[in-house]
């Protein structure tokens, strides 16, 4: 086997090596040393570039250069000398974020933070309520349904039973994904439901993350039998918004983006300002009160 340089993608990450899936197979590959020269601000590499990897006759690999993410899912992390960004995952297609429509009870306001989180990174988001099983559509609409109209799609699944695993399978198949929600939401059974084994594959990547905790850290995508990958992104719950100014938080509700310059103050808070068009919107039933709320409460730092 002679050396050859190919194109390929990072799936997995662990302690200064990885694992690069090319159209020969894949690669364990380490970093060229060129290409941790000069300052580093963040992740080098990271699950989801997309890179040129040369292959040796031995059988190992080197990472020869990585192409422009074109967005990412990261842990902005303070440091004494900047801010240096933790790459969760490089070039989602999309964040999916599953909650329950019962047992346990949905949480809005966590849904709408991750939301942010999503609309800070640019990276288009999808809401699935699982386990529709043990409670009705009518009901579960009531918590979910205003979200398609805000840009985000919201599939209503059953792992239980199957309804809407066709879509969410669609939905997936041929896209990188980030996978997230609270605990007990039925993510694995969801995964088991769309490919047998899927989620126990995710659990066993989660615990060896958890065991490594203080020594390394375990990111990896998990192929599609349809094509794409996903990834399990716990934790996005503890991605602390600390460098968005309260401001910014305008800009990432979709509903109240726009109505920002109608605002008799250019600084307002949309608390108790006269003239302000966003309270005025939701005194009009244009902008739900549950979604004024959570802008709020994450305006002021509240969870």
């Amino acid at each position: 086997m002679k050396e050859e340089t190919l194109p390929g993608l990072i799936i997995r990450a662990q302690s200064g090596f990885f694992t690069v899936q090319t159209e020969r197979g894949s690669l364990t590959c380490r970093l060229r040393g060129r290409l941790k020269q000069g300052p580093c601000l963040g992740d080098i590499a990271a699950v989801g570039d997309r890179v040129q990897a040369t292959r040796f006759a031995d059988g190992s690999g080197m990472i020869e250069s990585i192409e422009p993410r074109l967005r990412a899912l990261v842990r902005l992390d303070p440091r004494p000398k900047g801010v240096y960004q933790q790459v969760i995952l490089a070039n989602p297609d999309q964040v999916v974020f599953v909650f329950a429509c019962a047992n346990p009870s949905p949480h809005p306001r966590m849904l709408d933070r991750f939301l942010v989180i999503a609309e800070k990174q640019g990276i288009p988001a999808v809401v699935v309520a699982n386990k529709l099983d043990l409670s009705s559509r009518a009901a579960a609409e009531v918590i979910f349904g205003y979200y398609p109209a805000l840009g985000y799609p919201v599939l209503y699944v059953s792992a239980k039973t199957g309804e809407g695993m066709e879509a969410l399978r669609v939905q997936l198949a041929g896209k990188v994904s980030a996978l997230s929600g609270p605990s007990g939401v039925g993510k694995s059974s969801l995964l088991n439901a769309i490919q047998p084994g899927l989620g126990l594959a995710v659990r066993e990547i989660g615990e060896a993350r958890d065991r490594g905790r203080h020594t390394t850290n375990v990111r990896q995508l998990i192929p599609l039998g349809d094509g794409g990958y996903v990834a399990d992104t716990p934790g996005l719950r503890s991605l602390a918004l600390w460098d968005t100014e309260p401001e910014e938080l305008d800009g990432y509700f979709p509903e109240i983006a726009p109505l920002v310059a109608a605002c008799a103050f250019s600084d307002c808070s949309h608390r108790h300002e006269p003239g302000c068009a966003v309270r005025a919107a939701v005194e009009a039933g244009r902008v739900r009160m549950e979604r004024y709320d959570s802008y709020l409460r994450l305006r002021s730092g509240e969870e």
